[in-house]
């Protein structure tokens, strides 16, 4: 895999493209710092039965990389915060259905709650934010510098099922 940017992702039925909000300069820093790792998580999105997989967590590679496979029915903005991690870097991807997901860099955002190092959260509010569609037909990465709000209704309230592959950069 070159390490320029994020792969494509060719899965039997369809082709997965990585989303343009993906800063490709922090993914080519992280790839180089552990590029089997980054592997191992693309080639579970590739390889592995998703839509058939349980609502749960699938340790790959202990708590160096692991799935988080959930299903719920999107929010109202008001149901939802700005998220950020410092210790991992979150892949998502909608397995089915459709969602917003807000974006924007944590320097344009103010803490509300603080950092659970714990739990790898921190929760914030921005004015900035930006929202994004979110499809089975790309994926985002999001890095310690980015702040974003999934599971955000797209219209009306709907099921989705959800991968967010937890990829330890720290």
């Amino acid at each position: 895999m070159k390490n320029e940017k994020p792969p494509v992702i060719v899965r039997s039925e369809r082709k997965i493209i990585p989303h343009s909000s993906i800063d490709h300069n922090e993914f080519n820093r992280q790839y180089k710092g552990n590029p089997g790792r980054w592997d191992r998580a693309f080639l579970f999105l590739r390889e592995a039965d998703l839509g058939g997989l349980e609502k749960g967590r699938y340790e790959l590679d202990g708590t160096d990389l692991f799935a988080i496979i959930d299903e719920y029915v999107t929010k109202n903005e008001s149901d939802t915060r700005l998220e950020a991690h410092c210790k991992y870097a979150d892949i998502q991807y909608i397995i089915s259905g459709g969602e917003l997901m807000g974006i924007v860099s944590i320097d344009n955002t103010t803490e509300t709650v603080p950092y659970n190092e714990e739990k790898d959260i921190c929760f914030l509010e921005s004015e900035h934010e930006r929202f994004m569609s979110a499809t089975p037909d790309r994926y985002f990465i999001f890095f310690p510098d980015d702040a974003h709000r999934p599971s955000l209704k797209a219209g009306e309230n709907t099921p989705v099922k959800k991968v967010v592959m937890k990829v330890r950069i720290r």
